[in-house]
């Protein structure tokens, strides 16, 4: 190795044709400004900023969207919210059945479910459809909030589709279960908390009485319990299973 190659830096003031200006001596005898130091310095400042920067990318600060809570309603609450779009649809609308739908986050417990669907028919339409309310999160629950499903046609004979007044129906659904718990329901969710109770309101055509159906089970052929009450008086009237 050759010695020459390590030459120790100098500083030294030039002359009268110089004068104030300072060099550096560096490696093997050059001379370096003090411009060309702070250009050095100044990009090794750089490249050390950026890779940095690259090393610790910045947080996004974008927060998650906040997950609305399930919504439960009773069958009125809902039925009002139904009940304007279905005027859209017609103008002469009535409901003929009232229901509520099972979903993973709404047991229908205390009358309130996260799902209600009332169907409407109209003779002027000629046509039945229903409207569904939905205040779920379920993924295979309808979209949250009012949205209508299928027309079909209407027969004014047909007994499974016998429209009502609204001004029949003054008892709610949390009023039908309360009076259901009284003949046998409390006992059933009291040996088994996890059954669903579901609602249907529709008109019996035999009595002529508006009545709730609240079934203590997963659908109204499987019911464990099925208690009428009168959706007008809020009277029970008998066990059905």
């Amino acid at each position: 190795m050759n010695t020459q190659d390590f030459v120790p830096a100098e500083t030294a003031v030039a002359g009268a044709g110089v004068a104030g200006t300072t060099r550096v001596r560096g490696l093997r005898g050059k001379r370096f400004s003090p411009a060309k130091i702070l250009a050095a310095i100044a990009l090794l400042t750089c490249l050390m900023l950026t890779s940095a920067c690259e090393s610790n990318p910045p947080q996004s600060s974008e927060a998650k969207p906040e997950v609305k809570p399930t919504d439960l309603l009773t069958a009125r609450a809902a039925f009002q919210k139904l009940f304007i779009a279905a005027r859209n649809y017609a103008a002469d609308v009535k409901p003929f059945r009232i229901e509520s739908l099972l979903t993973t986050d709404g047991n229908g417990h205390d009358g309130k479910s996260a799902v209600w669907r009332v169907s409407f028919a109209s003779a002027m339409q000629h046509g039945v459809k229903p409207f569904i309310w939905s205040g779920s999160n379920a993924t295979d629950a309808p979209s949250r909030g009012v949205s209508p499903g299928n027309e079909d046609t209407y027969n004014p004979n047909n007994a499974s589709t016998q429209v009502f007044d609204v001004a029949f129906l003054k008892i709610d659904s949390d009023q039908a279960f309360t009076e259901a718990q009284k003949h046998g329901g409390d006992k059933l969710l009291e040996k088994d908390p996890s059954t669903p109770v579901l609602y249907i309101c529709e008109w019996n055509h035999n009595t002529n009485e508006l009545v709730w159906h609240v079934i203590y089970g997963e659908s109204r052929e499987t019911a464990k319990l099925t208690v009428s009450v009168n959706a007008t008086s809020g009277v029970f009237m008998r066990v059905e299973k």
